[in-house]
């Protein structure tokens, strides 16, 4: 069962959908229900981040210019 309704979305991210709707051969309703489901997904609700994002092997560098490597203080 579905159940209609009706959303106002600026006209800049209407025209970026429209556009990759055409890209994609994929109507505009699929693409919406799709970014709907991946949002708000049950699967998702509740489920917490652990670990790094990124796995990565050696020592990390500093930020940015002026920035100290937090890893210095913990290998000392």
């Amino acid at each position: 069962m579905s159940i209609r309704t009706t959303i106002d979305i600026p006209e800049t991210l209407y025209d970026t959908l429209r556009s990759r709707s055409e890209q994609t051969g994929a109507s505009m309703r699929s693409l919406i229900v799709q970014a709907i489901e991946l949002t708000y997904s049950p699967e998702k609700q509740g489920t917490l981040l652990t670990g790094p994002i990124v796995k990565g092997k050696g020592k990390l560098g500093p930020l940015g210019e002026g920035d100290v490597n937090v890893n210095d203080f913990l290998l000392s």
